[in-house]
């Protein structure tokens, strides 16, 4: 009998579905280890999560996969040197999996600072006002060169709110970027000894018709996997909400679907009962270090003075150090102090908190009482109000 063919170190599988809402549990493979979906990756912008060293990471929250961002490493310290010292695995001690965004969110967030052509978009550096250009083949060749598990095509963000031409227009810039990284990428693929994944951006900005248009052409690739962007830019939830419940249902069941730059604890059910499988964002890490900390009862804004003498656990159903170590007290005396030490106390509980809910979420859907799940999640958010 002839041998089995080789399993690709990339792929998806499903292990449970929802049969009221959309929403799915699966085990997403990689180079780098097997991610249990859905999954909330922390962000490691500049390849650190700000105040959690990777082995705490990795360790004490057993994280599978993290998010670094292409337009900042690209610029300091740069793709040749991370390539020189080992690809971002090495370069930041990480031994699990990576993505990487395609750096387009930050760039057309630069407005006065960048330039759009059809090839790419011309901008100047934030750091010292050099002019840089990305193209849909260079950021694939930034992302190879940071050895990423997942990378992510050149895409336009339009801001919000955007007229319909406009938003039309990007789009289909997108979609044309989409098709020119996809064709680079696979030629490039043939000659690279490590398997990486290319995911496409579904745009279109709050407009039904767009979203539609983007996510029907896009399919077309049969990519590893998709993302939903254009989301968080402002607009009301429910239209995040709708976007990605809209796009998510035209895309391929057997590849992953990643909404990015998503959401507040209480939204990431929300998220997977639409059919998403990825999510990440900014606010577990941001808002710990503003002072503000996710519990299972709600937010604890902890310069508040009715913390300054209590000493009760940040959150008793927490099993994360700082919950078992520090008093509410002692967690705003560090805030009030400008310590460094609440930074990182503070992360720590906050990336705890979203990976215990999405790991309530998983264990919803795998053991079949999601939609009972999602209205006791939303019963508690109109309580909270």
């Amino acid at each position: 009998m002839p041998p089995d063919p080789p399993v690709d170190p990339f792929h998806f599988e499903i292990q449970a579905e929802c049969p009221v809402t959309r929403a799915r549990a699966g085990l997403l493979h990689t180079p780098h280890g097997i991610v249990e979906t859905p999954v909330f990756m922390p962000v490691g912008t500049q390849a650190t999560v700000k105040g959690l060293a990777p082995r705490e990471l990795a360790g004490d929250l057993d994280v599978h996969i993290l998010l670094a961002n292409t337009y900042h490493l690209y610029l300091r310290p740069g793709p040749d040197l991370i390539r020189a010292m080992g690809g971002l695995h090495r370069f930041m001690s990480w031994p699990r999996a990576i993505l990487t965004d395609s750096g387009g969110f930050q760039v057309f967030s630069l407005s006065g600072l960048r330039q759009i052509t059809e090839d790419g978009v011309v901008f100047r550096s934030h750091l010292n006002g050099d002019t840089h250009k990305f193209t849909p083949e260079s950021t694939v060749e930034t992302q190879l060169a940071f050895g990423s598990d997942i990378l992510m095509a050149l895409d336009e963000c339009p801001e919000y709110p955007v007229s319909h031409e406009y938003a039309r227009t990007a789009m289909r810039r997108t979609v044309g970027w989409a098709r020119t990284a996809h064709a680079y990428f696979e030629k490039r693929r043939a000659a690279l000894p490590t398997r990486h994944a290319l995911f496409p951006i579904v745009q279109g900005s709050m407009f039904v018709d767009l979203r539609r248009e983007c996510a029907s052409q896009l399919v077309d690739l049969r990519a590893d996997g998709y993302a939903i962007g254009g989301l968080s830019v402002g607009e009301p939830r429910p239209l995040s909400l709708e976007m990605v419940e809209i796009a998510a249902a035209l895309l391929p069941r057997a590849r992953p679907r990643y909404a990015m730059g998503v959401g507040m604890p209480e939204e990431l059910p929300e998220y997977v009962a639409r059919g998403v499988d990825m999510m990440d964002c900014v606010l577990p890490s941001r808002n710990a270090r503003n002072g503000c900390l996710f519990t299972s009862q709600g937010a604890v804004r902890i310069k508040q003075a009715r913390y300054r003498d209590d000493a009760r656990p940040l959150d008793p159903q927490c099993g994360c150090y700082t919950c078992k170590s520090f008093s509410r007290a002692y967690l705003r005396h560090l805030f009030q102090a400008g310590e460094i030490l609440y930074a990182a106390l503070a992360t720590l509980h906050n990336v705890k908190r979203y990976l215990d809910i999405m790991r309530e979420i998983r264990h919803a859907i795998l053991s079949g009482g999601y939609p009972e799940y999602l209205r006791t999640v939303r019963s508690a958010a109109v309580e909270n109000e």
